[in-house]
């Protein structure tokens, strides 16, 4: 189920960073290690443009694709004792109720104060895709990471790989290197501590 979109700077900043790499990387980073017009340059372009497609593609999909919203008829079945599928509050006893949306809440969904609205087996807000996380989005998210992921180590090795046959001569490309990898590691830095806490946090 697709949803509507408000301009949002996170994402307009991850969109930026994804075009920005994926630019260096296929204009500079392969083109001064292996040459861009050689072989081995159009199989890394290929490699890495399909990579950043399915990642923006992902991306895209984690962001319109709507979470998962509570039924707003939704109402826990207390009498059936074969499936209580019920959570009850841990004070109290009481089943859970949503006040800001006036219905009950499945087992998982919790009550986002940014889409101000209950979602489905949440996970977490995210601010860098202006969505929330849940029932309906979770597997495409993850989806996105890994491609990031992977997006990311190919860039940072072609990145060492263009530094390596960087020569003291060649002055022109020495300075395109340097100007454009350290953005590249401005860039990188955020995503790999937030994959770190994401898959080990």
């Amino acid at each position: 189920m697709a949803r509507g979109f408000k301009f949002s700077f996170h994402v307009s900043l991850v969109t930026a960073a994804i075009i920005y790499v994926y630019l260096s990387t296929v204009f500079v980073f392969i083109d001064q290690w292996v040459g861009l017009g050689s072989s081995p340059g159009m199989m890394n372009a290929a490699a890495f443009t399909f990579l950043a497609v399915m990642c923006i593609y992902s991306y895209r999909l984690a962001i319109f694709t709507d979470p998962g919203r509570v039924p707003s008829s939704f109402v826990p079945d207390i009498e059936d004792s074969e499936r209580q599928i019920h959570e009850i509050k841990r004070k109290g006893g009481d089943l859970r109720f949503c006040q800001k949306c006036s219905h009950y809440k499945p087992p998982r969904a919790h009550h986002c104060r940014v889409c101000n609205r209950c979602v489905l087996r949440m996970d977490h807000h995210c601010m860098w895709m202006n969505n929330c996380v849940g029932h309906a989005n979770h597997k495409i998210f993850f989806v996105f990471i890994v491609y990031a992921v992977l997006a990311c180590i190919y860039s940072l090795v072609l990145l060492i790989g263009s530094l390596t046959v960087d020569t003291e001569d060649d002055t022109e490309d020495s300075f395109r290197t340097v100007y454009v990898t350290y953005p590249e590691f401005f860039f990188f830095f955020p995503f790999y501590y937030y994959y770190y806490f994401f898959f080990f946090g």
